[in-house]
This record gives structure tokens, C-alpha cells and sequence, in this order.
């Protein structure tokens, strides 16, 4: 597809917002992908990346193998991933730190009407279509409740970190962040990117280039073949991941970090006067529900944007 430099730009923009929300966990940068259009494109460009197209490459055909994979979009979009994971890596680690409850209040709303944007997509709804949404929901909440993994950080299983994560991240409502949470990774990789630890970050990209050409590939064939159990199973996996993102928790698990500081292994969800009673902290009742709908709004003022963007072309 022929575009312009400035419908590029508006794709670095998109990537960054799928950047942006793969650093949190519980959100996936696949739904932000879902709002603003480019979500199968995206899917059918990695799946491009094959034997045929990298024969291609090693032949010295480099301008068909750029054709052959919409590498002009992929590297836009990735271009903005990496500019908004390497930007927000440091300020959110804080804004979780110090404000969680605003930040998760915000990212619950976000998810809601994600879950309703893609449902939308839905073009016939029937008993299939209903059972398909009821196990995304169900897998996608099993998935919150498993308490996490402590850290392993030998480079064998940072590559198979970055493998499974990938996967995650480009399903909307399964957040590849909180996959790292699960598995132990996600402060360690948080941390080495913040910190610019090369070697660490290589290893996982390694492992999420594999991953994500692989898994494209049974996603694509999902979505063409079975188009509609695919988009109910995905909004039914944003309303499951909602346990997640809850914003008033109690820890019940700690755990000491590499650098000796004690952090929060395993949270359960309670409610919002609970919260002030364990706690001796104020809720923020009234501040979470108006960045909740702040949230909410976001994303069906991105969904109108696109639309204007696609109308412009």
C-alpha cells in the first residue's frame, strides 16, 4: 500500500500508542492497534516475514523483500513502539510507584471501551459468538489470579520471556506487560530498559522477533477464517483482564529485589473503603471514577480521529 510521508508519521503516532500501552501491565498495545485501524495489517505484515521473503533478502532482491513484508510499515509503527517504550519505561515505573491508583483507574476505563470498540466488530452475534466471548473472559481471568513467578534472568529465559510476551502484546486484552508480571520478568526487563542494558534488551528482542512471526501466523488464519469467534474470544479477554487493572488493592506477598528493596509480589483485589481501612490512605474515590471516564473517553476520541485520518486519504 502506497502512502503518504504523512500518513507515515500518523503510523509512528499509532506505534507509539501501542507503545505506550505495552508498557503497562494489563493493557495491550494489540488493542490500541484494533482502535486505530491498523491491527490486521499489522498481523498479515509480520506473517509476511517468511521463508519466501527472506529468500528474497538473501538473494539480494532487497526492494521486493521491503515490498514483500510493508517494511515501510512496519518500521514506522515499530519506530513509534520503540520511541514510546523507551520514553515512558522511566515515568511510568514512577507514575506506578507513587499514583497507582489515578493510573490504574485510568487504564480501567480505557479497557472497558476497548472491549466495547471491538465487540462492535462483531458482525453476527450468535450462540458461538456468545460462548466464544464467555471463554475469553474466563481464560483471560484465570490468567490474572496466578500469582507471579519470581525472577529468572539467565538469557535463556529472557529470550523465552520475550517470545511468549510478544504474543500477548499484539492480542487485544491479553497485555504481553502483565505476561512478564506472571513469568517474574516484568521489573527486571522495566529496569533494562530504563537503564539501557543491552545486552539483556537484544536477548528478549531476539526472542520476541521469533515469537511474533510465529504466532502471526495462526492469528492471521484465525481472524480469516474464523473472523467473528476471533473478535468475541479478544473483547472477551479485555472484560477478563479487568481483575487486573482494578485500581484498590491490599499486598499480600512481597518480595526483596536485586537491589535489596522490597516490592510487591502478589495483590488482591478489595474495595475502595477496605482500601482506607487497611491502608490509613484515602481512596480517591472521586479522582479514579473521573480519570476512569477520562480513560473511556480516550478511546473513542482516538476511534474518531482515525476514521478522519482514513477519510483524509
Amino acid at each position: 500500500m502506497n502512502r503518504t510521508g504523512k500518513q507515515y508519521l500518523v503510523l509512528v503516532l499509532k506505534g507509539m500508542g501501542m507503545g505506550a500501552a505495552d508498557v503497562v501491565p494489563g493493557v495491550s498495545g494489540g488493542t490500541i492497534a484494533f482502535i486505530t485501524g491498523i491491527y490486521e495489517e499489522l498481523i498479515d505484515s509480520i506473517k509476511s516475514i517468511n521463508i519466501n521473503a527472506l529468500k528474497l533478502f538473501f538473494t539480494g532482491k532487497f526492494t521486493e523483500f521491503w515490498s514483500a513484508i510493508n517494511g515501510t510499515f512496519l518500521i514506522s509503527v515499530l519506530l513509534g513502539i520503540g520511541i514510546s517504550v523507551f520514553s515512558f519505561a522511566k515515568g511510568l515505573e514512577y507514575l506506578l510507584i507513587h499514583f497507582p491508583i489515578l493510573v490504574w483507574s485510568f487504564f480501567f476505563g480505557l479497557i472497558v471501551a476497548s472491549a466495547i470498540y471491538v465487540a462492535r466488530a462483531i458482525k453476527t452475534w450468535n450462540i458461538g459468538t456468545i460462548i466464544a466471548g464467555i471463554a475469553g473472559i474466563a481464560v483471560a481471568y484465570s490468567i490474572t489470579i496466578i500469582s507471579p513467578a519470581e525472577a529468572n534472568t539467565s538469557y535463556w529465559f529472557i529470550f523465552i520471556a520475550g517470545s511468549i510476551a510478544i504474543c500477548a502484546m499484539i492480542l487485544p486484552g491479553i497485555s504481553g506487560s502483565f505476561i512478564l508480571v506472571l513469568l517474574g520478568m516484568y521489573k527486571f526487563v522495566l529496569a533494562a530498559v530504563s537503564n539501557l542494558e543491552i545486552s539483556v534488551i537484544l536477548t528478549f528482542l531476539v526472542g520476541a522477533a521469533v515469537g511474533i512471526i510465529a504466532f502471526s501466523n495462526v492469528l492471521s488464519w484465525l481472524l480469516k477464517k474464523y473472523h467473528n469467534f476471533t473478535i468475541a474470544t479478544l473483547a472477551g479477554f479485555m472484560v477478563g483482564s479487568l481483575n487486573k487493572v482494578w485500581p484498590w488493592k491490599q499486598i499480600t506477598e512481597t518480595f526483596i529485589d536485586r537491589h535489596g528493596e522490597i516490592k510487591p509480589l502478589v495483590e488482591v483485589n478489595v474495595s475502595p473503603s477496605a482500601f482506607e481501612k487497611i491502608t490509613g490512605n484515602s481512596s480517591l474515590v472521586v479522582e479514579a471514577v473521573l480519570l476512569a471516564i477520562v480513560g473511556f473517553a480516550l478511546i473513542f476520541i482516538v476511534e474518531g480521529v482515525s476514521k478522519k485520518l482514513a477519510k483524509s486519504k
